[in-house]
């Protein structure tokens, strides 16, 4: 029994193996409430300095969802410009005139309808795998001066209003994919093509995730180079791929659009 009792671990031993050590807590939580409670207090400073600045210099503005004092787009643009107010201020009005002035507010399935039946663009019934919503343009099937520019901006316009709705919670951006499948050189745009980047980058400040150029044929190369200089820096969110990297990577096999699914 003696004997038996030697090969148990001494009792002082046992405890050693379950000691707790009690450290003192630091300063780091502490310190970040702190932290981001002043960011909040200093973001919605500066979103009340940016809409008291728009109310006295900028009082023609209309008002409302969308509107100088809409604080939900304020502090988007604030965002967009690095907090900068008077940038944000600037870079404001110039997307409330536009608003007001172009009539997005005014914008329906009716007033596009006669070129949206080119079927030439249009947003996709389901989103991507990333949650966005997704807005396809056929490039085979736009002929410049078949229909007014104005009618092109409008569809282009409304197609953008149309996918923002339907944003899922938490999510904040959209993808485009162009299908270059059967592109000729009449269906070069390059003016359009322009409008699209700058309506992203004047109105729609970070609402574009990334561009799909679908198969592009050798002769889109050329249109491309003459492009790519007058989108700056939204040149870095275009990706060339195939129709078979579309279906793979983009989309589950449920929500693949009908033109990617042979």
């Amino acid at each position: 029994m003696a004997h038996c009792l030697r090969l148990r671990p001494p009792l002082a031993n046992h405890f050693k193996t379950i000691s707790i050590h009690y450290e003192k807590p630091n300063k780091v939580s502490r310190l970040k409430i702190r932290s981001c409670s002043a960011a909040a207090e200093n973001t919605y400073r500066l979103v009340a300095e940016v809409k008291e600045k728009l109310e006295k210099e900028h009082n023609s503005l209309p008002v409302g969802k969308h509107g100088r004092d809409d604080e939900e787009m304020i502090l988007w643009f604030l965002k967009d410009r690095k907090f900068s107010v008077e940038d944000a201020v600037s870079k404001l009005c110039k997307a409330i005139r536009w608003r007001k002035e172009f009539g997005v507010s005014d914008l329906s399935e009716e007033s596009v309808e006669r070129v949206a039946k080119t079927g030439k663009a249009y947003l996709h019934n389901y989103l991507d795998v990333q949650d966005r919503p997704v807005l396809i343009v056929d490039a085979s099937k736009h002929f410049p001066g078949e229909h007014e520019f104005y009618e092109d901006e409008k569809l282009c316009a409304f197609l953008i209003e149309k996918a923002l709705s339907r944003l899922p919670a938490g999510k904040q951006e959209i993808l485009v994919i162009l299908d270059l499948r059967g592109f000729r050189t009449q269906n070069a745009d390059i003016k359009f093509v322009t409008f699209v980047f700058d309506a992203f980058y004047y109105y729609y400040p970070r609402r574009l995730g990334q561009v799909l150029f679908v198969d592009a044929p050798f002769i889109f190369k050329p249109v491309w180079q003459l492009i790519k200089p007058l989108v700056k820096s939204y040149a870095s969110l275009v990706r060339f791929c195939s129709a078979k990297d579309v279906k793979e990577e983009y989309f589950t096999a449920e929500t693949v659009p009908a033109n990617f699914r042979e």
